[in-house]
């Protein structure tokens, strides 16, 4: 290709090539033509066209996840970019790199309300770390290479790239933008590092909680942890940033975390924070979380110290050099009391032993190795799954843990197998969140797509929402009930060309996992289980961690709804 022939289209996939992406995820339309017509020059680039936006940025996001590298994704103007509207809130949430392209109505139309205008850059200016409309087609390999190191750089994060069609066909004159070097992070400095030091010198009930801005820290702060031998939880977010095989591990914290977690938090004089946002779902009531506790933040966005919970010594930077920086001068603290404490909360932790969703869950989650990457819907499952997995390194586990995003499992996971085509990719999802990604089974027949094993946990019902009505709203269940109107999943698993298996009770369950793993193609598992389930440990909106239920209570009121009335 001569120079001559280079157009802004071509511009956008030579900058994508020069900064070594090798997949994007994507579907066309009339804005973007020109964008994926010059993509038939480009033939080392893999592009994966998905079943709907949706579905594309959060397979961008599941690649992202598994490899902590920069996810990209392509849709056309109008309602192709607002369909990317979740994944972008989602990945702003959780600080994925992402970089979402999009097309746009000529320079000359747009403001004009042409077809399928929208104002894309307006819209997801909220929910973008940056985005960009780029006017000038001499501009936009810079702006490329700008959105990327953007989007890697520091807290990462989604930014978007809107490209109007004009700009897309202009000739090209200049230079292919090459990579921007990373900014380094700001170094914590050695006065607050001290002061961290002194508190942990001094603690008698530490404890270390480390969120998903620490996977990438996993070993320093393993390290760290053990040089102190201070207990260690880990977020939602967070998990595998510590391996679950460690003694000193208590667990995930939260809403649903364990027992061990929650009550070392509520009982701990000093907690080292690290690479976490204290979110509501992980304090509990503020003003219970960690109430005996000088808290230590090591956080990189400084936004986030102070922003929830009242911090004693903030540590900005980076946490892998903060960790590794708290390993010197490390003592063993020998507090043979606090962890007799810990060991006899560990004791409270309960194994499914009945037929039901923790069970099923539990069979599941028991077989996956090492290096098997687990993705989750959101609902009962996500919470099931993060309780009963065990990780042993970073980004084993995807999750939508901020935003909350049903339908985000099945794609992500599909994200991730391309990603590590060597590993499986298994996803846990529930029956209704299922349905909201479904069509991207299309995506796995088209690519041949051969490690993906989708696990259905299906209880006929909105679970967690049903959980909540159950508890909070009198069993007043209200539009939470699928039983009636499910399609049957091993006949839509079938349409596709994926093998379908499923197990109804305890004493199907082994040989129908069996299959399911060992079938040479992605296939799906659907375990149907009873109606009525709650996930416990649960702490209560509003309630401290201190105040969490940790069994579930018995039920004493029948339900009101009329499809619970007559099944009961």
């Amino acid at each position: 290709m001569t120079q001559g022939d280079m157009t802004g289209a071509k511009a956008l996939w030579a900058t994508l090539v020069g900064h070594g992406i090798t997949t994007v995820f994507g579907y066309p339309g009339g804005a973007i033509m020109p964008v994926y017509d010059a993509l038939t020059f480009y033939p080392e680039m893999r592009h994966i066209l998905a079943r709907h936006e949706q579905g594309a940025i959060h397979a961008a996001e599941g690649w992202a996840k598994a490899t902590g590298e920069i996810g990209v994704c392509l849709a056309t103007s109008g309602p192709g970019a607002t369909n990317l509207v979740t994944g972008l809130a989602d990945a702003m949430m959780d600080s994925v790199p992402l970089l979402a392209i999009t097309g746009n109505v000529a320079r000359h139309l747009m403001g004009t309300d042409a077809f399928q205008e929208a104002d894309i850059t307006g819209i997801t200016l909220p929910i973008t770390k940056h985005n960009y409309v780029v006017r000038d087609v001499e501009e936009l390999p810079q702006v490329i290479a700008e959105a990327i190191r953007i989007a890697r750089s520091g807290r990462p994060g989604p930014v978007l790239v809107d490209i109007p069609k004009d700009i897309q066909l202009a000739a090209y004159q200049g230079e292919i933008a090459t990579p921007h070097a990373r900014p380094e992070a700001p170094a914590p400095a050695p006065e607050a590092l001290e002061r961290a030091r002194e508190l942990l010198r001094s603690a008698k009930k530490p404890v270390i909680m480390v969120g998903g801005g620490a996977l990438d820290a996993a070993a320093e702060v393993t390290a760290l942890a053990r040089a102190w031998d201070i207990p260690v939880i880990t977020t939602l977010m967070g998990l595998g940033a510590f391996p679950s095989s460690d003694p000193l591990w208590l667990g995930m914290p939260g809403m649903h975390g364990s027992v061990a977690a929650n009550r070392a938090i509520s009982e701990a004089d000093v907690l080292l924070g690290i690479g976490l946002r204290f979110d509501d779902r992980v304090t509990g009531r503020v003003n219970g979380f960690a109430p005996n506790a000088a808290i230590i933040h090591v956080e990189l966005d400084a936004a986030e110290i102070g922003k929830i919970v009242r911090t004693h010594v903030p540590v900005r930077g980076d946490a892998r050099v903060a960790a590794r920086l708290l390993t010197e001068g490390a003592q063993n603290l020998d507090l043979p009391e606090w962890k007799a404490q810990i060991e006899e909360w560990k004791t409270r932790t309960q194994r499914p032993d009945h037929w039901g969703a923790a069970y099923g869950v539990q069979a599941v989650v028991e077989r996956l190795g090492p290096d098997d990457i687990l993705s989750s819907d959101v609902g009962q499952h996500q919470m099931l799954a993060a309780q009963l997995a065990r990780f042993e390194r970073p980004r084993r586990w995807l999750n939508s843990g901020g935003l909350g995003t049903m339908g985000f499992g099945f794609p992500a996971a599909i994200g991730a197998a391309l990603a590590e085509p060597g590993v499986r990719s298994v996803v846990i999802a529930g029956d209704g969140g299922f349905q909201m990604t479904a069509q991207e089974l299309a995506t796995l027949k088209m690519y041949d797509i051969r490690n993906v094993k989708i696990c259905i946990v299906n209880n006929s019902y909105l679970g967690m929402v049903r959980q909540w009505q159950e508890m909070f709203h009198g069993r007043r269940y209200s539009e939470v009930w699928l039983g009636d109107s499910n399609p049957d999943f091993l006949k839509l698993a079938d349409a596709y060309d994926v093998p379908g298996y499923r197990a109804s009770s305890a004493e199907e369950l082994p040989a129908a996992i069996d299959a399911w793993l060992a079938d040479p193609k992605s296939a799906l598992l659907e375990i149907v289980v009873p109606h009525e389930h709650a996930v416990f440990p649960m702490v209560p909106a509003g309630a401290a961690l201190s105040e969490m239920l940790e069994a579930e209570p018995p039920r004493t009121a029948q339900p009101v709804s009329q499809k619970e009335a007559k099944d009961a």
